[in-house]
């Protein structure tokens, strides 16, 4: 399953272009001194992928919690019907819930303060703004972020978010250097690919949930342990 966080990040990373790719190309690079400037790029994706782990973690934590309460295949089926239903739901729908608008306040922040590191150029720079934008919002994370609750630990939680952002670097970092890259019919294929994968998961993580026995894709769930305790009176 910590595959498919790697995977996800490498085709969605063209869908994050849209949020991502404006700030990737606004940062206060070196454009003299190449290996400077992949080093700084470096720095940002850091920054980036800290803010996903550091998520992933929290969110990890959810779904430990969820996990106490013996809830563990039924939230990896639950979490994983939730991914196809969003993938396959038109997004003028998911405009109509407004579940997002209680964060508008957080990420209006957020962006005020990207503006305000946008224009610095200290070597702590590239790390801020790669960990502020890596709280911007974004349909791919929250995808993401669904994983990390259905593993139902904090630790793999915050793995999984990382690799997710690590999965982001390699075209994130190519439109920077090639703006040209991948242009025309191959960024449209990719494009396709991202929702037939998302949907991939989601149906790796009800199989996950269903204890079907199948090692590595649907193991059987571990056997409750029954305490027994006995009270001895002394007399």
């Amino acid at each position: 399953m910590l595959a498919s966080a790697l995977v996800l990040g490498l085709l969605g990373s063209l869908h994050c272009l849209g949020m991502c790719g404006p700030i990737a190309f606004m940062l206060p690079l070196d454009r003299d001194n190449k290996a400077k400037k992949l080093m700084q790029m470096g720095v940002y994706h850091l920054g980036r992928a800290l803010a996903y782990a550091s998520m992933g973690l929290v969110f990890g934590f959810v779904g430990r919690g969820l996990y106490l309460f013996d809830f563990q295949q039924k939230l990896s089926i639950v979490i994983g019907a939730l991914m196809i239903v969003l993938v396959l739901l038109p997004g003028k729908y998911l405009q109509r819930l407004g579940a997002a608008r209680p964060i508008y306040g957080l990420v209006s922040k957020v962006k005020s303060r990207l503006g305000s590191e946008l224009r610095k150029k200290t070597p702590d720079t590239f790390l801020t703004i790669g960990f502020l934008n890596g709280f911007l919002p974004c349909g791919l994370v929250y995808m993401a972020l669904l994983g990390a609750i259905a593993l139902g630990n904090p630790w793999q939680g915050a793995l999984y978010m990382a690799l997710f952002g690590m999965g982001t670097i390699p075209l994130m970092t190519s439109v920077v250097f090639f703006s040209s890259f991948l242009r025309g019919e191959t960024r449209k294929m990719i494009q396709k690919l991202v929702p037939v994968f998302v949907i991939l998961i989601g149906t790796l993580f009800i199989l996950r949930g269903m204890g079907l026995g199948i090692p590595y894709v649907s193991p059987k769930a571990p056997p409750k342990v029954e305490v027994v305790t006995t009270d001895l009176e002394c007399h």
